[in-house]
């Protein structure tokens, strides 16, 4: 079996549980996630980078390891302040959890000399405990995320129990006192009125790129919705004042595919232009949930999940669109087995259906684009037997488009330029031998390309 993505990030070893906080500068990609290195142990933070382009991900020091009575160590974010680093974790004590932070003067420090022990600690972070903990009103602080606000900073947060989980807001002026403003409200209709376990809530700002006023900046709340054992991840559209958020747009699905949770935001070194973002998910659909030892992966090489590529992210007419991040042609093209392939066609009343296979020639998935709809059926595949079909609802466009992207056991597709996007475990029976297209119904291929690893 070859289950390990080559352009995805995977932990080192063990068990990668959530992505934490990723930075990007001029010349790399800085990836911090949550992980256990065994079944049994607790979780901390790993730092991965990559340079460039963020597809050759290599491994240096943890960052963060739980000391004391601290018994695991959560997700949350990171911030940078000029040359400085501030990481913002859950620490987990029993069954109590907080917010701590912890800091590194100099990103580059981290890379000059990494240990061969992969437990070893970065000597260069430095923690500085709790800023924010149990109060009358408020109890287990997690999942922190921080962003900049006018002269000061804006943490979003969980609290409560996980069966009813409140998100808060609190605000900093120096990113080590904060101060709790409230629960997190509404105004407008937002689609989730009914929902109660709200958590990973994410904010990023940017402009409308249809918008007539090309200065006006938008707030997109990110959360993931706990539902009957299946993670949703979305987003709503609109303005943060205070504690309440104006919603423009009402909840909307990020991805569509079976395992896409807890995404992520990528800060930069650099001024933002609130142009677009880029985002990574867990590609685990049922994530606090998931049993790591049901896992492929796990039985056979010794690690259980892994992150999506990046998704550049742009607003446009009140909707996301994410497509790959640069470079993944050419990566793809050095890998070993990785695989893309991109078509441009119009549906018509008719679909375009891509199917990928096996070795000895059994089907492992069928992605089917009808023109109003996008599907993606992994249930013929042993592995997958049952699972249900992903479906997503596409926008009439002029040109129709799918982007897919297969690399050990994941799969992504984005198509008609990112409006809509599904992320899949696949588990091939080795590796994905080759792809079958086929136009039918009307449905017309205008024109397309296939590009391999080196070794398919």
């Amino acid at each position: 079996m070859m289950h390990h993505p080559e352009l995805h990030a995977t932990a080192e070893q063990g068990i990668l549980n959530a992505p934490a906080g990723i930075l990007r500068s001029a010349d790399a990609w800085h990836l911090f996630h949550q992980y256990q290195p065994s079944i049994d142990a607790p979780a901390r933070w790993a730092h991965q980078v990559s340079s460039a382009a963020p597809y050759d991900w290599d491994i240096c020091d943890d960052v963060l390891a739980p000391i004391g009575d601290e018994t695991r160590l959560r997700a949350g974010s990171v911030i940078s302040d000029n040359d400085e680093l501030d990481l913002f974790f859950t620490s987990v004590v029993g069954e109590r959890s907080s917010v701590h932070v912890a800091s590194i003067r100099n990103i580059a420090e981290t890379l000059e000399e990494v240990s061969n022990d992969a437990l070893h600690l970065d000597e260069h972070v430095v923690r500085h405990g709790e800023i924010l903990g149990d109060t009358d009103k408020y109890t287990d602080f997690r999942s922190p995320c921080v962003i900049a606000k006018d002269d000061g900073w804006l943490m979003l947060c969980v609290t409560g129990p996980s069966e009813h989980p409140t998100l808060v807001i609190a605000e900093s002026l120096d990113r080590r006192t904060w101060n709790v403003q409230g629960p997190l409200t509404f105004r407008g209709t937002t689609n989730i009125e009914t929902e109660t376990r709200l958590v990973a809530p994410r904010i990023i700002r940017l402009r409308d790129e249809l918008s007539p006023n090309a200065d006006e900046v938008f707030d997109i709340l990110i959360v993931t919705l706990e539902r009957d054992g299946i993670d949703h991840s979305g987003y709503l559209v609109g303005a943060l004042h205070g504690t309440t958020f104006h919603v423009r747009t009402p909840f909307q699905r990020l991805d569509f595919g079976h395992d896409f949770t807890r995404p992520r935001n990528t800060n930069t070194l650099d001024r933002t232009t609130y142009g677009r973002a880029a985002l990574f998910g867990l590609m685990n659909g049922i994530g606090r949930y998931d049993d790591p030892t049901t896992h492929p992966s796990l039985t056979t090489e010794q690690w259980a999940n892994c992150l999506s590529i990046p998704r550049l992210t742009t607003l446009e007419g009140g909707l996301l669109f994410q497509t790959p991040a640069f470079g993944l042609p050419s990566a793809v093209a050095e890998s070993d087995y990785a695989r893309m392939w991109t078509g441009l066609f119009e549906a018509n009343d008719g679909e375009v259906t891509v199917t990928l296979y096996n070795p000895d020639d059994s089907i492992a998935a069928v992605i089917r684009h009808s023109g109003d709809h996008l599907a993606l059926d992994r249930s013929m595949n042993p592995h997958h037997h049952g699972s249900p079909v992903a479906r997503a609802e596409l926008i009439a466009a002029d040109t129709d488009a799918l982007t897919i992207l297969i690399d050990g056991s994941t799969v992504e597709v984005f198509a008609d330029g990112g409006m809509a996007t599904m992320a899949s475990r696949i588990y091939f029976n080795n590796i994905c031998s080759h792809l079958e297209i086929e136009a039918t119904g009307g449905a017309e291929l205008h024109q397309c390309y296939e590009v391999k690893g080196t070794k398919l």
